[in-house]
């Protein structure tokens, strides 16, 4: 038996009735092969033995004035003390506490290494991200160099790797197209000096100087949706509603990652034939992609063809050894800037554009942009985009903070994580960047090399800072054909998601239903409608297991006070007369009718019983041909209480988290028509939740409190007693008396 039984057992042993469910208790059950049992008898006395009713006595709540509870709290949190002030300071940023202590000997090398390994894998994908967000290169730049100073800054991971992640690209960029569609600027060809394209869409300008072209347009729309969704997660911090989270689970997530991951794919493919194609959105948008694809497949450019395939041919077998040998690889081979590296000086030499018509990166510029707010006239646009963005870029977040600080024994601080990705979101939009979250493939990168504290995302900002202000003009003649490849082989991690179903499906079939359904309707509908479906599909599936729960009878194991379900175990232990029945569910307005069904089926229904009763009365009584008013009645109920083998049936509220007043209305009703044949049903083991609604509800007269139970077995023992009160049993369990 575990410590944790033991110490239960030993404290009192009447409470262990139901609550302790599981296989690693002293008592060794053989689970039932067949529906059939072969059940053992309690031997039987004339008088049940003695057992002792546990009383507890209530705790007396003190009587707060409202008023004066609203005064104390408000005096309490307006309070301002230089301690406090130093608390909320060093509370919002988490940089003020590590970097004071920070072990300078044991975690500079760790910290430099990760930190400049993850850098150079953020130059490629950073670059080839931007183009899924409908962004130029530049602003991938921006966007992981300032999410990695703030992180560094606010955050209490010391582990993940904020930046950009290609969903939440595939989202903003879905996002930028429609805007972009609607302002004109995919059927505008020129520009007047007036701001007026010739087919008359008005453009925005970026300074007096200047007109805002469709490159100009895209970042603002951009910046625009990221600034809304970080709003929206600092005021989710503040009201701490993180637990909306719980709403996406792990099958949810990474169904609806690897749903997305096939739109990713679906939109480099362009980029990998050299097609020049609109961006297609909406519902359908996959397919309508490929019918695409497939009706301007002619249109191939060989050489970006030839050029991914080789990219693709280094690639994916360098990333597998990476993988295969990572235990022994002191930090993964950066593979990715070789290739972008190589490519680059092929296309430069070979003037590929030039000669093949090859696309290509283009000038990116060095230095940083002045800051700009976003435009507040989209925000009615794209306020809605943003809530499905900060939803995701939190949730993603905050799994994986917690994920690794579980496994290097550290606490993260979810609602200081929701501060950190929201300001990651809020921040950087005044300096032209796009969403931001956790990214899990940089992460399990960043860790492997020796992370130890999140001073290696300022190592990751220095590099990054480096190509901005000196590198990044070298990328010009960089083939987009190679980005597109970059984004395709990082989707492997949420392709091989399949190879997981089968394991899925024996742990949990309900899972692998949801993991189908989000992934599914990701892919063929959209991202946003995925991720409402995916919620919606597996709120449906938590209140169908709720509709219609486990239930089952218990008995009695030998030798012990724990019940178990008797068609799940053998030799168990029942008494006659007394049925103990088990509802593994809360009971509340949605599955009332299954419990009652389920309670009836396994033990009587009362109302046919008490039919069945009054057809006998009636019968009975034509026979006899009795027409005496007087004396039918008292036939009548002399028949109507013939005798019946149940007389107890006791429920085990164990399992019963809550009920509604559905719940308390079922179990009066349920009572009541017990009552009515000579059967009396206990509650037992009911938690305090459960307690208190059945006071607020009045199921119980003043007199009758005694009549809730601790455990099973002690509410058994009771109903055996109630049968040899006063040395009188019946089967009915109805005690008798000469008055």
């Amino acid at each position: 038996m575990s410590s944790e039984s033991e110490e239960q057992h030993d404290l009192s042993p009447r409470d262990s009735a139901e609550g302790n469910d599981s296989p690693s208790s002293g008592i060794h059950l053989e689970p039932q092969e067949e529906s059939s049992t072969d059940l053992k008898q309690f031997e039987t006395n004339d008088q049940c033995r003695p057992y002792s009713r546990i009383h507890i006595e209530r705790q007396e709540k003190a009587n707060t004035n409202f008023k004066e509870f609203v005064i104390t709290k408000l005096q309490k949190n307006c309070q301002c003390s230089p301690a406090k002030a130093k608390n909320i300071i060093f509370g919002f940023f988490p940089v003020l506490q590590w970097l004071p202590k920070y072990n300078l000997k044991k975690n500079i090398l760790g910290d430099l290494m990760s930190g400049l390994i993850v850098g150079i894998l953020l130059v490629p994908q950073s670059i080839a991200y931007s183009l899924l967000a409908g962004q130029e290169p530049i602003y991938g730049l921006y966007t992981s160099f300032f999410a990695s100073i703030i992180y560094f800054l606010l955050g209490t991971s010391r582990h993940i790797s904020v930046g950009i992640f290609g969903v939440l690209c595939l989202m903003i960029g879905e996002v930028v197209d429609r805007e972009v569609h609607k302002a004109g600027y995919d059927t505008a060809r020129i520009a007047s000096p007036s701001g007026v394209f010739s087919n008359g869409s008005t453009l925005l300008n970026q300074t007096s100087d200047m007109i805002c072209d469709k490159s100009c347009y895209a970042i603002i729309v951009g910046s625009t949706v990221t600034f809304m969704a970080g709003v929206y997660q600092v005021v989710m911090g503040f009201f701490q509603v993180g637990f909306v989270s719980v709403y996406l689970s792990d099958a949810l997530l990474s169904g609806f990652v690897t749903g997305a991951s096939f739109t990713i794919l679906t939109s480099q493919v362009k980029y990998l034939l050299g097609l020049s194609l609109p961006r297609s959105n909406g519902v359908g948008s996959l397919i309508t992609t490929w019918v695409h694809i497939f009706k301007n497949i002619h249109k191939t450019n060989l050489c970006d063809l030839i050029t991914s395939l080789l990219c693709l041919l280094v690639l994916v077998p360098t990333k597998e050894l990476n993988e295969h040998f990572k235990s022994k690889l002191k930090a993964p081979i950066p593979t990715e800037l070789i290739v972008v590296v190589a490519a680059t000086l092929a296309s430069h030499f070979g003037k590929l554009n030039e000669n093949y018509n090859s696309s290509i990166a283009g000038h990116i510029p060095t230095g940083f942009m002045p800051p700009k707010a976003p435009d507040w006239k989209l925000i009615p646009n794209v306020a809605v985009d943003a809530i499905a963005i900060c939803v995701i870029g939190f949730a993603i977040t905050v799994s994986l903070s917690e994920m690794f600080a579980k496994k290097h024994g550290y606490t993260v601080r979810a609602n200081q994580e929701m501060y950190a990705i929201g300001f990651c979101n809020i921040i950087p939009s005044f300096f032209h960047c796009f969403t931001t979250s956790a990214a899990l493939a940089k992460t399990l990168v960043k860790e492997s090399t020796g992370c130890q504290t999140q001073l290696s995302g300022v190592v990751t900002a220095l590099v990054l800072l480096l190509v901005l202000l000196v590198i990044a003009p070298l990328f010009y003649s960089l083939q987009k054909s190679v980005l597109g490849v970059i984004t395709i082989v990082n989707l492997r991690g949420a392709l091989r998601k399949f190879r997981d179903l089968p394991k899925m499906w024996r742990v949990s079939r309900v899972d692998t239903v949801i993991w189908f359904v989000t992934m599914l309707s990701s892919a063929l509908l959209s991202t946003e409608l995925g991720l409402l479906v995916g919620v919606c599909f597996s709120m449906f599936c938590v209140i169908l297991r709720t509709q219609k729960p486990k239930n089952s009878l218990l008995g009695l194991v030998e030798e012990s006070e724990i019940f178990e379900s008797t068609s799940a175990y053998k030799n168990l232990q029942t008494k006659q007369g007394i049925k103990i029945f088990r509802f593994v569910s809360p009971l509340y307005y949605i599955n009332k009718e299954c419990f009652k069904s389920a309670l009836y089926k396994k033990t009587v229904n009362p109302v046919l019983v008490k039919a069945a009763q009054r057809k006998a009365a009636k019968r009975k009584i034509k026979e006899e041909t009795v027409t005496l008013g007087r004396l039918q009645d008292e036939i009548s109920v002399q028949l109507s209480h013939d005798p019946l083998e149940l007389h107890t049936i006791v429920i085990d509220c164990s399992a019963i988290q809550f009920l509604d007043t559905a719940g308390i209305h079922t179990l009066k009703e349920v009572r009541r028509d017990y009552k009515a044949i000579g059967i009396q049903v206990l509650l037992a083991q009911c938690n305090p939740s459960v307690r208190d609604s059945l006071t607020r509800g009045e199921y119980w007269e003043k007199e009758e409190e005694n009549l809730l139970f601790y455990s099973v077995y002690e509410a058994m023992a009771f109903a055996v007693g109630s049968q040899n009160q006063k040395g009188i049993c019946v089967p009915n369990g109805l005690s008798l008396s000469s008055d």
